[in-house]
């Protein structure tokens, strides 16, 4: 079922509505990155034990993206979506208003999961909303949620947390998820649910060439990302620069969306060299910040490039792992989210111990120690995975499921 097949123009009211979903979500997951020294101070803990609030919302992302997937599969679109949001409000009220870290960390851990049951939803309802060829137009309008909310949603939190306490920073998350809730519910068409089919062919899409490459790649690039960008705020402060982790923030973020819009234009003929890019930039950058920490213009150009090489790595890597799945794309995206928050959660996690045992300058270093065996694995899967590409077709681009990660989960993606 399509939008109004009357009418050739996207429905760019409700697929802002879809952006802001994705932009909460984003902006749910990173925003500690940037007051975790207020976190850490208001509620008596290490910066550390701060950072798994990150590691703990990831786990609710990895634990829930494939059955909630599954679950709501059946039920109306926008149901499943104001699920998600009132999700996503309710716990960042509870996290503005915790006084102890296990409430903290249980609502971070309901974020996580309104987060699965959003990225497993965006893509899908995004294709079915706009009219038919302009289904891959319709989730590039989605997917803006991402760098927006690094490059502007990260750095306006965390100058609201210094000014006014990190507290105030996800009470506006909560006003910005109640006024989404009334945008879907005014604007946003709905669209049946389709009927399970069973379990995954998870064995069959692991198999498949290319796939577990992707996944691999995947892990590590994720799980070094987190490490050095979860707790960027305690090496910047650790730099002499904690008046700077807002405009440092910002700088990374701007560069973020730069590099999504480049792999925009040039990702159906350039996947491999692009991917390959990225893994080189992302390692150079953070060498960079490691030998120069204290240094403020040199800092500045290496998080710059740190954006360049790390913003269109969710859809590098969900572009790769889709067409590499082939009649399996599905199930290869919904195990790149599970890879990729599960990932994100480690390296939270290993970002913590790290810290407990080296000064948080030491960081960026492992950051380019374990991109190492990515960009081997990358150079070595030239047949499948990142294989020198073809032009798409427009077909192919609409089929693909993009799951945002974010990882970047972004993930980091995430």
């Amino acid at each position: 079922m399509r939008s109004d097949p009357r009418s050739d123009r996207l429905p760019i009211g409700a697929l802002l509505a879809l952006t802001t979903a994705a932009f909460i979500t984003v902006l749910t997951e990173a925003l500690p990155a940037g007051v975790l020294p207020g976190i850490s101070r208001d509620l008596g803990i290490s910066e550390s034990a701060a950072g798994q609030t990150v590691t703990v919302y990831a786990i609710g992302t990895a634990l829930s993206a494939i059955p909630l997937s599954s679950l709501t599969a059946g039920w109306p679109r926008k149901r499943v979506l104001l699920i998600g949001a009132a999700g996503f409000a309710v716990a960042n009220t509870v996290t503005a208003i915790a006084g102890n870290v296990p409430l903290l960390m249980g609502a971070r851990f309901v974020a996580g999961i309104a987060a699965g049951l959003v990225w497993a939803l965006l893509a899908g309802y995004a294709r079915r909303l706009a009219p038919e060829g302009q289904e891959g137009r319709a989730i590039a309008v989605v997917m803006a949620g991402i760098p927006a909310a690094l490059s502007l949603g990260v750095p306006a939190g965390t100058f609201l947390g210094e000014a006014f306490g990190w507290r105030l920073t996800f009470g506006a998350i909560t006003v910005v998820a109640v006024v989404l809730i009334a945008w879907i519910m005014a604007v946003v068409p709905d669209r049946p649910g389709t009927r399970a089919h069973g379990r995954l062919p998870m064995a069959r899409t692991l198999a498949t060439p290319g796939v577990a490459v992707v996944l691999v790649v995947t892990t590590v690039f994720v799980l070094a990302h987190t490490i050095g960008y979860t707790y960027v705020a305690a090496f910047l402060s650790g730099a002499g620069m904690s008046g700077h982790i807002d405009v440092a923030l910002l700088v990374f973020g701007i560069a973020s969306m730069v590099s999504i819009w480049i792999v925009g234009v040039h990702i159906d003929r350039r996947l491999r060299l692009l991917s390959i890019a990225s893994v080189i930039m992302v390692a150079v950058a953070s060498t960079a910040l490691a030998l120069v920490s204290g240094d403020v213009v040199t800092t500045y150009i290496a998080l710059a490039l740190w954006g360049l090489g790390w913003g269109g790595v969710p859809t590098l890597l969900q572009t790769a792992v889709g067409k590499a799945g082939g009649v399996y794309a599905d199930t290869a995206q919904a195990a790149l989210v599970t890879v990729w928050n599960g990932a994100m959660a480690a390296g939270g996690a290993a970002g913590g111990v790290l810290l407990g045992f080296l000064d948080a300058s030491e960081l960026p270093l492992g950051v380019a120690v374990l991109l190492v065996p990515v960009f081997i694995a990358v150079l070595a899967a030239h047949r499948h995975g990142f294989p020198a590409s073809k032009p798409a077709q427009q077909s192919d681009v609409c089929d693909l499921n993009v799951t945002a990660t974010t990882a970047p989960s972004v993930v980091e993606n995430s």
